[in-house]
């Protein structure tokens, strides 16, 4: 029986040494930037792209108003109400204290300056697939916009989901820095893929998720529920989305819809970001949404 006791003492340890390697937060090496050059023009169109406003500005902000990142709006979730926070340029209350490789790890790590784990509700897990210099060039342009004191409010998450530690787990499960669409044959559609598969992050929206909250990556695209909603993300593959190319990009640029209904919701503030796309990026999109597989 004491042996006994022992080797299940010794199986435990080992078992709490490897779920503590695994869960680990990850970070990019100290020199991962170096020699990368930031250009502010080139980081307002990432900032767009990536819908960096849509989140992290007030509820309900109009216009200018919206280049102000002072956070507050919620996103229920069955694991509880995520509130974003404030990224603004003031140095306490935003990130105007943040290094462009605390960006990076932020972004394409999901871990905090302070080392911690961010919950997944930050698409971490298409932003790791950005390269670094949008990185670059997006924290440049941030340091630009207006500063807000507003502190960020806490995350209203409970037990067992608010145990940071754990989201190192989720991520050894869930999260991959590969293309769901392995094959581009024109610059096109490869341009498509990155603005859709990472910057744009449509996949956390139109993508349905296990029980855990990982993208279920071989229905991409192919719709489900809005959390804490009745309503549905649509199905964006081919089999669903029967719309023209010229269809397609002009929803982009304008929010109508070829049976002149209009984008609502959070989508109209998407299409916001859209619109300010060039209209290469957004026939790009259209083109790699037709080589997206088809998912009923």
């Amino acid at each position: 029986m004491r042996r006994l006791f022992v080797l299940l003492v010794l199986i435990a340890i080992c078992g709490l040494g490897v779920f503590w390697f695994i869960t680990r937060p990850q970070t990019l090496p100290e020199n991962a930037l170096a020699g990368l050059t930031p250009d502010v023009a080139h980081g307002e169109s990432v900032f767009w792209a990536a819908g960096c406003a849509s989140c992290h500005a007030a509820p309900d902000a109009k216009d200018d108003a919206k280049l102000i990142l002072s956070g507050g709006q919620s996103f229920p979730s069955d694991f509880g109400t995520f509130i974003a926070p404030n990224i603004s340029s003031d140095p306490t209350e935003g990130i105007g204290d943040w290094s462009a490789l605390d960006l990076a790890n932020a972004m394409t790590k999901g871990v905090s300056p302070e080392g911690q784990h961010y919950y997944p509700v930050f698409p971490y897990t298409s932003y790791n697939k950005a390269s670094l210099q949008d990185v670059v060039d997006l924290h440049a342009f941030l340091a630009t916009l207006p500063a807000s004191t507003t502190p960020s409010q806490p995350q209203d998450v409970g037990f067992p989901f608010n145990i940071r530690r754990s989201l190192g787990g989720w991520k050894f499960l869930f999260m991959s820095d590969k293309w769901v669409v392995q094959t581009t044959t024109t610059a096109a559609e490869e341009r498509g893929r990155y603005l859709v598969e990472a910057l744009g992050h449509c996949g956390e929206c139109h993508t349905p998720r296990n029980l855990l909250g990982g993208m279920e990556r071989d229905h991409w695209l192919a719709g489900g529920p809005v959390p804490g909603s009745k309503g549905s993300f649509p199905n964006l593959t081919p089999a669903a989305l029967t719309w023209s190319k010229e269809d397609v990009i002009y929803y982009f640029e304008t929010g109508f819809t070829p049976d002149f209904d209009s984008a609502g919701g959070h989508m109209a503030l998407v299409i916001e970001n859209l619109a300010k796309a060039t209209p290469n990026d957004r026939a790009a999109i259209a083109d790699y949404l037709q080589i997206v597989p088809s998912v009923k």
